[in-house]
Parts: structure tokens; sequence; C-alpha cells
């Protein structure tokens, strides 16, 4: 019997008014100018925050996100060889990361972790699937490429963390031609630092 298909579950942080960063977000600011209030709850959360994190880094199987972040990620000012999955340490598992993208790096900072797929959306789903053994693939972002695989009808669950202030502007998660998309809310975790919301996307 073949192993379930991985679930394809979009997860970001965003603010109470829809942002998932602040205004002037670029290589220098990828949460944009004093845009890491968002991840207040990553890096200053309580236990109950920390739980969601682990939960979320237990069910990975692997990732995708977009080139605009892998750009970020692998500048000057992102992740380094201390860093695996996020905000985990080196030398835990870090599940593979597909980047999707029109053409690859010529090289990266980080090395082999990151797979670079150039024919769209629906091939990288494809491909983080065959490697994810049956855990999730995880879209992190940002956040054009969050709503294009939830528009596409390409996600099973969306998991937002809804941080307590309003940016009034930044990089949206929601444009306005997006399709209509039905959710039901499975979980819901509140803390000071975020409201942790888990919906299933409804499918005809």
């Amino acid at each position: 019997m073949s192993a379930a298909k991985s679930p394809v579950v979009v997860d970001i942080t965003m603010s109470l008014d829809g942002y998932v960063t602040a205004p002037g977000a670029d290589l220098a600011h990828g949460l944009g100018v004093d845009g890491q209030v968002l991840h207040t709850w990553v890096m200053e959360g309580n236990d109950a925050d920390h739980a969601v994190l682990e939960e979320s880094y237990a069910q990975t199987g692997a990732v995708i996100q977009g080139r605009r972040l892998f750009d970020f990620i692998d500048g000057p000012n992102g992740w380094n060889e201390e860093m695996g999955y996020g905000a985990k340490p080196h030398g835990e598992t870090v599940p593979p990361i597909f980047v999707v993208t029109h053409q690859a790096p010529a090289k990266t900072r980080l090395g082999d972790r990151f797979h670079f797929v150039t024919d769209g959306l629906a091939s990288a789903v494809q491909q983080a699937q065959e490697v994810a053994d049956g855990k999730d693939v995880v879209v992190m972002g940002g956040g054009a490429i969050c709503g294009s695989v939830l528009a596409e009808g390409l996600a099973d669950t969306v998991r937002l963390h809804v941080a307590p202030i309003v940016l009034g502007g930044g990089t949206p998660l929601f444009r306005d031609e997006a399709p209509r998309v039905g959710l039901e809310l499975v979980n819901a975790i509140s803390t000071p630092a975020a409201q942790h919301l888990t919906y299933k996307v409804v499918k005809d």
C-alpha cells in the first residue's frame, strides 16, 4: 500500500490587517522596516507559541518557497550555517526546500539544501510531495506564493499566525483579484503574541 499523499500546508505569519511584511521589504529588511514585530511569537513567545513551532517542525517533510524569499534567506542578512529550517539550530534535520523561480541562480551561499523548480507551482508541489514521505509540504512564503498556492487550489490547509498589530501597509497575503476560497476552522490557539489559526481548505 502506497503512503498517503503529503498534505500541502500554507503556513505564514501576518498582521491583523493582512500583511506578511511591513513596508520597505528588501534584501536588507526581509520583513520590512521594523517588521520583526510580526515574529515576536517566534522569538519571544510563551510555551504555547513554542509548542506550535515544534509541532510544525515535527510534521514538516518538505518546504516550498518563492524566489524573493530565497534571495533574502541566501543573502548577507539571511540564514547562516548555524541555522537549519527556520529558527531550528544547525544539526537538526533540515527538510528539502523547493524554490519556485524562473531561473536557478548560478550559485548559492547556503549550499545544496535548496532545489530550484522552474516549471511552476504544481511541479514544485509534486516534487515536494514525492520526498515528504507523507509529512506536510509547508509553503512558508513569501506572501505572493502562499496566495498563489491557495488560489490555484493546491493547498489542503492554511495555518495563519496573526500578530496583534496593524501595519497599515506592506506585502499583502491576499490580493484583490484572489478567487474565493472556502475555509473550515479546525484549530485555534490564542497567546498574547499571536492567534494561531488552522483552517481546512474546503474543496468541491
